[in-house]
This record gives structure tokens, sequence and C-alpha cells, in this order.
């Protein structure tokens, strides 16, 4: 998730746990402070960009390692605090500030590897997507309210913003099983072979979401919003790039991403240059993660360090669809 929802959450976190031990604006400062640590991960150079992707939720986003680094992490935080003699109230409020970050950051689709060292594999529920102000605000509600009130009612605020965030994360796994039971019902009518089915909320929201189905010669892609009318999900076909992949697939670059995306990428050809995009992060044709692995030198292509390769986004006519469509209505996806 996002560092301000990061942020709230760990705030929240130390308002609840000091509760009267100490005062709010000091658990919410260091609670905030402390659950945004293990996103420093993503200042350090692997040395190239989809090291750099694939490695940001790693070992600083693992329970393990984060449980074995609180006792520390809470020993500067009460003496940060002046409470050394709450050190262990401390240690409970750093220990779930910590965890509760890349627990958060499990219901995104991008991949967490939070039991490394036992395994890096890249857990995602991916029932939220990376921003929703619906998750963020009952915490800056009830944070807000702890700091200003200053009493076991502020306290009391506070905890009920940790409530309506966790029941909304809830709700967000329920709907991505509704929407998915109606994206399995309609490819099965249609009579479509798939390989692997991604169900994952459109920006902001968890009310419009995005479906992505892989098939033995490409993938499609659909949108179903609580607001429509049809009770099923219209699908566009895209090709994959199976050839292309049958030449590059043995490349690091591309080995990685298709482990990091579980499969659900595309590979494409621009200018010579070959392309391989992450399709669960972004909306055909525009995706967050897209690198540049291969260079054309015909009839062969050659590897390639990974470079990154940005496209240009109408963020107006985006969001302008996006609201359109979450209403129900139905319109084409930008191009």
């Amino acid at each position: 998730m996002d560092s301000l929802s990061q942020f709230a959450l760990g705030a929240a976190i130390g308002v609840a746990v000091m509760h009267r031990r100490s005062k709010p604006w000091k658990a919410a400062l260091i609670g905030g402070l402390v659950a945004t640590l293990p996103d420093l991960d993503s200042f350090y150079d692997h040395g190239d960009p989809i090291s750099n992707v694939t490695l940001h939720r790693a070992n600083s986003h693992a329970l393990f390692w984060l449980t074995l680094a609180s006792p520390v992490v809470a020993f500067f935080a009460a003496i940060a605090a002046r409470e050394r003699d709450r050190y262990m109230r401390w240690w409970l409020a750093v220990w779930l500030a910590l965890v509760t970050h890349p627990i958060l950051d499990w219901f995104t689709v991008y991949g967490t590897q939070i039991l490394r060292p036992f395994t890096d594999f890249p857990y995602a529920v991916g029932s939220m997507f990376i921003i929703d102000p619906l998750y963020t605000l009952p915490l800056l509600i009830g944070i807000a309210a702890a700091l200003i009130m200053r009493s076991e009612r502020g306290w009391r605020w506070n905890m009920a913003g940790l409530a309506v965030s966790t029941l909304y994360l809830g709700w967000s796994v329920f709907a991505q099983a509704h929407v998915k039971a109606i994206a399995e019902a309609t490819l099965q009518a249609d009579g479509r072979k798939i390989e692997r089915l991604m169900v994952t909320p459109a920006p902001f929201n968890t009310v419009l979401w995005r479906v992505v189905a892989v098939t033995p010669d490409g993938y499609l892609e659909g949108f179903r919003s609580f607001l429509d009318r049809d009770q099923r999900i219209t699908f566009d076909a895209y090709p994959r790039g199976e050839a292309l992949y049958d030449v590059v697939r043995d490349y690091p670059s591309v080995a990685r991403i298709a482990w990091f995306t579980q499969g659900l990428f595309k590979l494409s050809e621009r200018d010579g240059k070959v392309i391989i995009s992450d399709l669960r992060m972004g909306q055909e044709p525009y995706y967050s993660f897209n690198f540049a692995v291969g260079q054309r030198q015909s009839p062969t292509i050659a590897a390639i360090t990974p470079t990154r390769f940005r496209e240009q986004h109408d963020v107006r006519t985006g969001l302008s669809w996006l609201w359109r469509r979450l209403r129900g209505e139905d319109v084409p996806s930008p191009k």
C-alpha cells in the first residue's frame, strides 16, 4: 500500500497499544514512522530495474526478520519517547506496526515475500489497489480524534477507525471472490480454456474490478462493476507474444518477471526492442512496469541489460473513463 496508508496504520496501532501509557502524539508519530521502515528498501539499488522491482518487498517485508528486528527498534522507540520504563509495551506496539506493514501489502497484487527466509514466493491476495482512500480515511479520522480529544473517547475513535479499515479489507476479499465467480461462469459459458485468472480492483476503489485471463493463445481483459446491470463480463482478447517468449524465455530477466508475475506478463516488440510487461498493474495498453530485455539483431534477438520502458498515459482521460465505468456505464477502455 502507499506510504500514507502504512503511516496511518502504524500510527493507529501505536495509539491503540500505548493507550494511556504514552501521549497520543508520541504513540502516533513513532508508530507511523516505524510502520514506514520496511519500505526503505526501495532506496536500495540492486543493479537493474527488474531486480529492484522483484526484490522490493523482500527481506525488509519478511515477518521473520521484522520480528527479530522489533526488540532493537523498540529500544530506540522507547528512548525517543523517553519512556524506557515502558519498553515492553513499546515492543508490542513496534512489533505490530512492523508486521502489519507486509500483511497490508499482501492484500495488493504486487507480491510480498512475507515468508523469507523460508521461501521467496511473492504472496498476493490482490483484493486492494495500492491507493484506496476508503481504507485510509477511517484510520486518519480515528487518529485525528485521538490527537484532538486526548481522552478515552479519542482512543475509542481510534479503535473504531482500525475496526472500520479492517472490515474494509474483509469486504475487498468478499468482493473479489464475487467477481471471480462471475468471471469463471462467463468464461466457462464461452468455452474458454483458461490457464491463469486474476481479479483485482481498478484504481482507488473496490466497486470496479479488472479481470485478466491467460489463455493458450493470448490473454483476455474485462471489467466488472458492482453497478453493472449485465451479469456477464465482456472480454477483449490480446496477444501475449508467445513466439517472442519461445526465443527469450531463458533470458534471466525474462525468467525473473515470469516468476514474479506468476505467468501474468506479455511480450511485445517496439522499434527493435523486446519489451516485457507486467499484466497485473495497469490495463491494456498501458502498464506500470515495462522493461526492455532484448534487442533485435535480425534474425536473432540479443539479451540486453534490462532498462525501464516508460509510456505516456493520458491521466485525465483515464480518470474520466474510470468514473464512468465504475458507475456501470458500458464504455470502452481508453486506448
